[in-house]
């Protein structure tokens, strides 16, 4: 077996990009994140640091970059709602994820959940959580939820991997 890198390469203090490319081959589910601005105004992005932590109590992850200019939303706020992107959400992952985009839900299609925060439509699920904790890990803010409901259906998710978004093959019944 033979690695792009043969040596070691230090976790703190080496290359960010090639730590990003070892990173990177993990892949991951791509979600939603949203809440509610204290204005009442709708925020969201895309995140791939998504994972459940306890089914007992029912606790899930995510992370935000300190320099995220939604930050202050996300923690001044009490909730916050997870849509976890089907393949045929691409666009939406971009349209999310460019901070170029003032109004990140113009046109999006979306279900307000049960405190009027938005829920993609036709994710494949959707969870509403209470902010449990959250805690500064590196340049990054880790929130916890504390997860309310949610739904889910039967569908293909967006994946993330190598520096792209890739869908799940088919696979035909053996």
């Amino acid at each position: 077996m033979s690695f792009a890198q043969d040596i070691w390469a230090p976790g703190a203090g080496g290359d960010p990009r090639d730590l990003r490319k070892a990173l990177g081959c993990y892949p991951t589910g791509v979600a939603i994140v949203s809440t509610l601005s204290p204005e009442g105004l709708p925020v969201g992005l895309t995140i791939n640091s998504f994972a459940s932590v306890s089914m007992a109590p029912p606790l899930l992850l995510w992370s935000l970059a300190r320099r995220s200019p939604s930050l202050a939303a996300f923690e001044q706020s009490s909730h916050f709602a997870v849509s976890v992107l089907a393949e045929d959400h691409e666009v939406l992952c971009r349209q999310f994820s460019n901070p170029s985009v003032v109004d990140k839900f113009a046109g999006v299609a979306r279900d307000d959940g049960r405190l009027g925060i938005p829920l993609i439509a036709g994710a494949v699920a959707q969870f509403e959580c209470r902010r449990e904790s959250s805690f500064i890990a590196g340049d990054h803010v880790v929130f916890f939820g504390y997860i309310e409901r949610y739904r889910w259906r039967n569908a293909s998710p967006l994946l993330f991997h190598g520096g792209a978004l890739i869908a799940l093959p088919r696979l035909e019944a053996a």
